[in-house]
Formats: structure tokens, sequence, C-alpha cells
């Protein structure tokens, strides 16, 4: 009843080498979750919507941009590149 066989071997190691794949592939799947950007979901359309950005007047032409991806409006003097 307790001895070793082959099938009973075959299983415990087809059993050890399925639970250390599920850990690796859980751990990828951590990894790859951990290095997304954080987004938030919108509750009623279940749609993705990304974090605010700060917005920043332009001196030259008194529109708004975002701080992070402000770009040149055309005119001399406009601070952003």
């Amino acid at each position: 009843m307790f001895g070793f066989s082959f099938f009973k071997l075959l299983f415990t190691i087809a059993a050890v080498v399925i639970v250390w794949q599920g850990f690796k592939m859980f751990n990828r799947q951590q990894e790859i979750r951990a290095a997304k950007p954080a987004t938030r979901v919108h509750k009623e359309t279940a749609r993705s919507v990304p974090d605010a950005e700060d917005m920043v007047k332009c001196p030259v032409c008194e529109t708004y941009v975002a701080q992070a991806s402000a770009v040149s409006c055309g005119r001399d003097g406009c601070p952003y590149p």
C-alpha cells in the first residue's frame, strides 16, 4: 500500500512540475501587472481611464497644455520645446 511504484513516482514528479510551472507563470503575471502604468476603470462604462495630468497655462498664447507633454505653440517666446 505504501510501497514505491513507477506510476506513483511518475505522478509525484508530474504534480511537482505542474505546481512549479504554475508558480512561475503566476510570478510572471505579477511582474507584468506591476510594470503597467496605473489606470482607473470607470464604474458605469467599465472602460479604462488614464490618470489625470496637471495642466499649465502657456504665458505666450494663454492656452492650457498638459504639463508632462507640453509642446511649442509655434509663437515667438514660447517656453516649451
